[in-house]
């Protein structure tokens, strides 16, 4: 992978002098008497894999992978590096953090993945709750519970690939989040294991500092080896929508109105393309069907450099009435003020929607472009900013795309737990945007370091505009950017790493706090 300029960053803003991990400590003598039931690799392919990630920016090789039979294995591999004055750990899900968040310099490195706790994923049907490993797969999870039970969790991502422990320890954020909240809020409880080497179960009502802290915590509190999940019951079926607008202000409206309105569809997003026959990011990127097709001849004449999709679904089951669907459909769409001509949709089951985004990958893999850096960008806009936001940048810094999907829709903020340790605009709505950016199947260094440039310039602009934003699965290199990214739980934010990791142990590839941290 290329290691672009973000590693001289990292370089240039490690400023704490300490010492060098790799001379100070002999790692097959610290770990040689270490009784795990799992296993400890130190091979070349083990490193590899735990230097990298999906994002590709960034390299950090670690001194050994853990891969851990369960949570007692994970308490051992902790106190442990509790005894070395330099040793850190990181907890590795499925790699598809962007920015080396789940890496450990010359530290160790726990594949959750590996986790032999993850194969039991235990559904109890009478109180409608899963539990399941902190390193399962959310896909694994939703094929057990769906094709077994006829059950599922409430809220979603949309791409499904991703370990449990690792969405939690952000938020989880997807097309049901203005219902139901983010995945964080379908949890009732926690297994954690703490930077001070301990497990606990925690919940609301038990340890509930804990939990709360863990909940969008970055990895900084605990690393959590098993969650309890809400389910309900599922559909049979799904109408995908997707309705264009060449006025931002429309498209916006429309899209709060339906997720603050008590009757909505069960699924709301939205996306911003360029308005050309650009193949990835033009026209052809709306349809849902290869029998449909995008005719520009319909755009009204007078229309800026990109336009604006709104993505709805709804769910029904069997069953139920053809017409009455149609009907609620109807009526729902009909107080939107789209463009008439541009209206695509079709019906698949409720399992195949939410795995729509296999297919993406697995065209990706194939083209090879899944492997090179992906230098994306995710944050939350208030809304009384998102106007501006979207002159500045979806009409200006972003008029021809990035290569890739430009997510942006809005979230309601009380849907959100404020218990919890995730930084949020102060506006009840907000916007997700993401920038999930993909490059050519042989990037040159300079094409990547071409758009990590332009997504601080977006960073940037925010700052200098005096935006209400957060980074979401933020990563920063300095301190001062962290305190401005928490704001006034800035203070929170550390007693709890004090509390829960006061040796700072935990999750050093966020580059908030080292080993010996002073404040």
């Amino acid at each position: 992978m290329l290691a672009c300029l973000v590693e001289r960053l990292v370089a240039e803003n490690d400023t704490d002098s300490i010492p060098d991990p790799e001379k100070s400590v002999d790692i097959h003598g610290v770990l040689k008497d270490l009784n795990i039931e799992g296993s400890i690799d130190y091979g070349v392919t083990a490193i590899s894999l735990g230097s990298t990630d999906f994002g590709g920016l960034y390299s950090e090789k670690p001194l050994a992978v853990i891969r851990p039979a369960g949570a007692d294995d994970v308490v051992r591999v902790i106190r442990r590096a509790l005894e070395s004055p330099t040793l850190t750990v990181a907890a590795r899900g499925n790699g598809h953090s962007i920015n080396g968040q789940a890496m450990a310099h010359h530290g160790l490195v726990i594949d959750m993945k590996s986790m032999a706790d993850n194969n039991r994923i235990v559904v109890n049907v009478n109180f409608m709750y899963v539990d399941v490993g902190g390193g399962s797969l959310w896909s694994d999870v939703l094929k057990h519970c769906v094709l077994k039970y006829g059950l599922a969790p409430k809220s979603w991502t949309d791409y499904l690939d991703l370990t449990v422990g690792g969405t939690l320890s952000n938020a989880g954020v997807s097309g049901q989040t203005f219902r139901f909240g983010p995945q964080t809020s379908t949890v009732t409880e926690l297994e954690v294991v703490t930077g001070t080497g301990e497990k606990f179960i925690c919940s609301n009502s038990q340890h509930s500092q804990l939990f709360f802290s863990v909940l969008g915590g970055l990895g900084q509190f605990g690393i959590i080896t098993r969650a309890r999940v809400l389910l309900q019951p599922v559909p049979d079926m799904v109408r995908w929508i997707r309705v264009v607008y060449s006025e931002f202000d429309e498209f916006s409206n429309d899209a709060e109105l339906l997720i603050t309105s008590p009757e909505s569809f069960d699924y709301v997003e939205g996306f911003v393309f360029v308005n050309s026959n650009d193949p990835v990011n033009g026209w052809l990127s709306v349809p849902l069907d290869s029998n449909q097709t995008f005719d520009p001849t319909h755009l009204p004449k007078k229309i800026g450099p990109v336009l604006y999709c709104l993505e709805v679904a709804l769910h029904y089951n069997k069953h139920d009435d053809p017409f009455i669907v149609n009907m609620m459909i109807e009526k729902l769409l009909g107080k939107l003020r789209y463009l008439k001509h541009f209206r695509f949709e079709i019906d698949l089951t409720y399992m195949n929607f939410l795995s729509r985004v296999d297919h993406v990958e697995e065209a990706a893999r194939g083209s090879g472009i899944w492997a090179t850096p992906h230098p994306w960008l995710n944050m939350f806009v208030s809304k009384k900013d998102i106007d501006a936001f979207n002159r500045i940048v979806f009409q200006n810094i972003l008029k021809n795309g990035v290569n890739g999907p430009i997510l942006t829709y809005p979230l309601l903020r009380s849907k959100w737990d404020n218990r919890w340790s995730v930084a949020l605009p102060k506006n009840e709505i907000f916007y997700l945007v993401a920038l999930l950016r993909f490059s050519h199947a042989h990037p040159t260094e300079s094409e990547i370091n071409q758009m990590v440039a332009q997504n601080e310039e977006i960073v940037q602009t925010c700052i200098k505009n005096g935006f209400d934003f957060k980074m979401y699965l933020p990563h920063y290199n300095s301190t001062v950017e962290w305190k401005r990214h928490f704001g006034d739980q800035w203070g929170r934010f550390v007693n709890r790493k004090r509390q829960f990791d006061p040796k700072y142990v935990l999750a050093p590839g966020q580059k908030i706090f080292t080993r010996n941290h002073q404040f």
